[in-house]
């Protein structure tokens, strides 16, 4: 049986806050993909109005990913080839609960009431507290409203 390469996609307003928000949050890095973008800015292949600055470098306007630092990538393009988030900017707010969502570990030894305070202090909200028999986590939203949990 073959397996897949996979990304989670995104859907978001401001794909770099995105992006911005989960690499702080989960110790990802931002993807740079400054050099791919250059490469097709100089050869004409993209017209300059679909990139901008984020970061200090090209980046492009309605996509941005974060990364596990530990994972290969592409150096030609910056693009992971691991486990990788990717925000791509649509048009329409969010409207809905998620129908697919992240869990976020805190880990043995952390405290995961210090781990909700830490992801408040990026940006996130709480949205409810779950304690079931099959166990206790926190319900959160990023700063777009994307729910994710906390265990």
């Amino acid at each position: 049986m073959t397996t897949l390469h996979w990304k989670l996609v995104i859907d978001a307003a401001d794909p770099h806050a995105q992006a911005d928000f989960w690499a702080r949050a989960l110790g990802y890095a931002v993807e740079d993909h400054s050099a791919l973008v250059e490469r097709l800015l100089g050869l004409g292949h993209v017209p300059a109005d679909v990139t901008v600055e984020a970061h200090g470098r090209r980046a492009w306007r309605d996509l941005a990913a974060v990364r596990h630092p530990d994972d290969p990538y592409e150096e030609e393009s910056g693009t992971g080839l691991g486990r990788r988030l990717l925000f791509q900017r649509v048009p329409e707010a969010k409207t809905t609960k998620n129908r697919l969502h992240i869990d976020v570990h805190a880990g043995p030894g952390r405290d995961r009431a210090a781990e909700v305070v830490r992801l408040e202090a990026l940006g996130a909200s709480v949205l409810r507290e779950v304690d079931e028999p099959g166990g206790r986590w926190t319900v959160m939203a990023d700063p777009e409203g994307n729910e994710f949990c906390v265990q």
